[in-house]
Order: C-alpha cells, then sequence, then structure tokens
C-alpha cells in the first residue's frame, strides 16, 4: 500500500488534490495518507509579545489542524487511513522532513495556496519537485471559466 503525502493549507486549491487523490482511489489506488500543515516560524514581534515559545507552538498547532480539518475529513468519510503532520519552517524543506519521517512513496499537491500565499505556495510546490526524494503529482486549479 502506497503512502502519500497530501500538503494542504486550508485553499479550495489544497481540497483539488484531496479529491484528486480520493479519484485515484476509485480507480482502484491502494494508499495511505498523510496530510501535512506548515506553519511558518514565529517572528522576534511574536516571540516578544508571547514570552513563552510553548505557547507559540500550541497555537500554531491549533491553526495547522485547523487548516487540515476539511481535507482529512473528506479522506476519513471516503474510507481511507489519514495520519496528521503540523510542521514549521521552511516550507520545501520541511515537507521533504515530513515525506522521509512518514515513509512516503509520493506527493500530491496543487501548485497555488491560499490568498496572499498563492504565489509563495506555487514556489513551494516547484521547489519541492526538484528536492523531493519521491515523485510528485501537481493539481492545477480549476480554470476560472470553471471554478465554483
Amino acid at each position: 500500500m502506497l503512502n502519500i503525502l497530501i500538503p494542504v493549507d486550508g485553499s479550495e486549491h489544497a481540497m483539488r488534490a484531496v479529491h484528486h487523490a480520493l479519484f485515484l482511489v476509485t480507480a482502484g489506488l491502494r494508499a495511505r495518507f498523510v496530510v501535512a500543515n506548515v506553519q511558518s516560524a514565529a517572528n522576534l514581534y511574536e516571540l516578544v509579545v508571547a514570552h513563552d515559545p510553548t505557547v507559540l507552538q500550541q497555537v500554531s498547532e491549533a491553526a495547522g489542524h485547523d487548516l487540515m480539518r476539511p481535507a482529512v475529513q473528506l479522506l476519513q468519510a471516503a474510507g481511507q487511513q489519514v495520519t496528521q503532520d503540523v510542521v514549521t519552517g521552511d516550507p520545501a524543506q520541511m515537507l521533504v522532513d515530513v515525506i522521509e519521517r512518514h515513509a512516503c512513496d509520493a506527493v500530491i499537491m496543487a501548485t497555488h495556496g491560499a490568498g496572499l500565499r498563492a504565489a509563495m505556495f506555487g514556489s513551494v510546490a516547484q521547489e519541492l519537485v526538484h528536492l523531493s526524494p519521491v515523485p510528485v503529482t501537481l493539481v492545477k486549479p480549476l480554470p476560472e471559466s470553471e471554478a465554483p
């Protein structure tokens, strides 16, 4: 059984990657999934205001789980095995770490992320294609004419 990473950021684009993974499952793919979210590291202001790095880590992890919730629920509703992972740091490098830690065989991800991060997430996808030790399937957004 394949172990497939699906990075999500809470965007509809990321959910297209989840839908693509489920399409592959209906076509006969046997897989289990690792849904991951990469949080930005705390900036200096956040560190000064919070006074406690543990609190910042807890908030970051909670935010990551919140952003992953729709993807995880959709996969679980389809009867798929799902592992969740929230990491903090450089997105592409952290996703490589997730691939290695969970012994993933492949990645299915969106080419664009949410809101202001859309351009950055596209570059994350491009960077991950170069860094990943496993195949990466990129799921393009729907053309505007087909978008809901």
